[in-house]
């Protein structure tokens, strides 16, 4: 005990086993829905082929290597940050990758970007961008994250919806009405994980979803919703039942399909060029505003900004992403839901161990992961959203210079579900308005290197047109 202790700084960070273990758990009920949302992604799509890749064996590598690296993250970097297939770059890979090559090539790509990234860790670049970024813009990254989880467990739990209309786009349920029993369920839990929080519960948010869920079990037991695709009042993703089996034999056969080269020949070097750097840029800035926002949640970053072992977090970071290509399972990354893990008390690296282990036992438990709904384990992505909100205090708002930027960062993140291209927007403008006050020089020259790459990244569009991609 005094040897962890010791490794993972537990008690130099104010923490305790159990708050590292009910951390751990947090995490992983708060991010386990990947085990089964990443197949269904990457299994509906088709490569330039026609072929598909096989539903059961993505599910069993996206555990793996999510296990594998989440738990070499809490080795390295001793930082309660989990890892696993991203969202966003997994559909990009789908749907605007793979339709030019075959799978095999796709994932060359997302391999091939790890190993850039992993080469701009140990040359010390990936760390200069990071420092580079002044302290408001980082204090800005973890309110618009706060912001993007609150909307994304929202969403999830069909609590906010698509309109299908021009005006409003969104709104409150169905047809503005909050139906169905799966909604029902997310309120009341939600209701009760922040009843729990104020009365500052030990274990509150792993209480609030494994609450949840039990009513959840109840609710379907007796209402029949169903899934959301046959039932637009039902669940959105899992069917909160009890399986008729617990045990499942993982299929591996995923894992080494991959080719570095053939989308040069495939898709042509232009292409090929441009989706490398598209994935490089997702990856690179998502996990910068990450790390930075969990590390805020937890007090955990210094008096710049910046985490505690930086470089070995965003070299395990590229690692990732590598080898989730190297599995057929899309880029892997920092996940931002590690705040909830956070904000049940996870200081270290030891709730990574928890976390990892649950995600290897995922492999050949994967009926039981299916029966956590996304109602139940978003309440705490929205709890966590207030919960990093509250940075937004930090910020001088009297100074425009740093204050519009930093309003751009905070709400292009959920407005355009994406971390990037908040902290791209945010980046940009600061540049931008430095220079037209004769202030260039206070700008970092690597800043000034950011922001060309986003100018080019937000130019993409423009940019595949003139090349006929």
């Amino acid at each position: 005990m005094n040897t962890l202790d010791r490794y993972f700084e537990i008690s130099a960070r104010g923490s305790t086993m159990a708050r590292e273990v009910r951390g751990g758990f947090a995490t992983f009920f708060t991010m386990a829905y990947i085990v089964v949302l990443n197949p269904l992604i990457l299994g509906k799509a088709v490569d330039g082929s026609g072929a598909h890749l096989k539903v059961a064996a993505l599910a069993a590598a996206t555990a793996l290597v999510a296990g594998l690296m989440t738990i070499l993250m809490g080795v390295v970097a001793r930082f309660p940050l989990a890892l696993a297939a991203g969202l966003g770059v997994n559909a990009m890979v789908a749907y605007e990758i793979a339709p030019h090559m075959t799978w095999a090539d796709a994932m060359g790509l997302v391999v091939i970007e790890g190993l850039i990234i992993g080469v701009l860790v140990l040359t010390g670049l990936r760390a200069l961008m990071f420092r580079a970024v002044p302290v408001a813009l980082k204090n800005a990254i973890g309110v618009g994250i706060g912001l993007f989880l609150a909307l994304i467990g929202f969403v999830d739990a069909g609590f906010v919806r698509s309109t299908g209309v021009g005006t409003p786009p969104i709104g409150m349920g169905i047809s503005g009405k909050l139906l169905g029993w799966p909604t029902l369920v997310f309120v009341v839990g939600l209701l009760a994980l922040l009843i729990l929080v104020v009365r500052k519960v030990r274990g509150a948010f792993l209480i609030g979803i494994l609450g949840t869920t039990a009513l959840a079990i109840v609710v379907e037991r007796f209402a029949h919703a169903g899934s959301v695709v046959a039932n637009p009042r039902g669940w959105q993703l899992n069917v909160p039942t009890l399986p008729t089996t617990l045990v499942d034999s993982p299929d591996l056969s995923l894992l080494g399909r991959f080719d570095l080269f053939g989308s040069w020949e495939r898709a042509g070097l232009v292409v090929s060029a441009m989706f490398v750097f598209t994935l490089l840029l997702t990856d690179f800035f998502d996990t910068m505003g990450t790390m930075v926002a969990v590390g805020a949640e937890g007090s955990l970053l210094d008096a710049d900004g910046n985490p505690p072992r930086s470089q070995q977090i965003l070299l395990v970071d590229s690692i990732a992403a590598a080898a989730g290509g190297a599995a057929s399972v899309s880029s892997n990354t920092s996940y931002i839901e590690s705040a909830a893990g956070v904000a049940e008390g996870a200081r270290t690296g030891l709730a990574n161990l928890v976390t990892g282990a649950l995600f290897l036992l995922a492999m050949f438990f994967a009926p039981l992961v299916t029966i956590v709904p996304f109602e139940a384990a978003t309440t705490a992505l929205v709890v966590v959203g207030f919960l990093m909100m509250t940075g937004v205090r930090s910020i001088d708002w009297t100074d425009y210079e740093i204050a519009i930027p930093a309003f751009l960062t905070i709400v292009l993140m959920p407005f355009t579900y994406s971390i990037s291209n908040g902290i791209g927007a945010g980046v940009v403008s600061y540049a931008l308005l430095k220079l037209v006050r004769g202030k260039a020089r206070e700008v970092h020259p690597i800043l000034w290197c950011v922001a060309a790459l986003f100018v080019v990244y937000f130019l993409r569009g423009p940019i595949e047109s003139l090349t006929g991609m």
